[in-house]
């Protein structure tokens, strides 16, 4: 008898662990469905006033790497299972913290990128979201000495950003 309770124990954690789940859940936190396959990463379009001639590009390989480490999906040109389009819509510097002489002691670089988000199996999760970051520099450095680092900081927020409300659905 005690063989027999032990076996429908197993079995049914068996059943229960196994489930009958169709989303797809792996270590890295995304819940891509077993039948998404590929994936389309656009290059990211640069539409903002102030110019960084770098950051569309670096925003584009940034996704496809974070994709490619993260996902087993295979990148394709164009038509894939899920498909990312954005474009850096603002790039501005501003003061975030003043002195009291209303001097600028710290500013403020923020990037905003808005993102199409395409689930071609499933379109009930495509979205079109904008996300910003930023990051804050001493006023004492000029933006050239700075941007370089700030820029690939922010980037990495976007980028986590961007892969969690698409794939993670966060």
């Amino acid at each position: 008898m005690k063989k027999f309770t032990l076996f429908i124990v197993v079995v049914l954690a068996a059943a229960l662990l196994g489930g009958c789940s169709i989303v797809k859940y792996s270590f890295s936190g995304t819940s891509i469905q077993p039948d998404v396959k590929t994936v389309t990463i656009n290059y990211f379009e640069y539409k903002a006033l102030k110019v960084n001639p770098s950051l569309s590009n670096d925003l584009t390989e940034a996704m496809k790497d974070k994709f490619r480490k993260l996902t087993k999906l295979e990148q394709v040109e164009m038509d894939g299972d899920l498909e990312l389009q954005g474009t850096v819509t603002g790039y501005d510097v501003r003061a975030s913290s003043v002195t009291a002489d209303e001097i600028a002691a710290q500013n403020r670089l923020t990037v905003t990128v808005s993102l199409k988000f395409t689930n071609r199996k499933y379109p009930e999760e495509d979205f079109e979201k904008n996300f910003s970051a930023y990051s804050d520099y001493d006023s004492t450095n000029s933006l050239d000495a700075v941007e370089a680092t700030l820029c690939e900081e922010i980037v990495q927020k976007l980028i986590e950003d961007m892969f969690n409300a698409s794939v993670a659905q966060w």
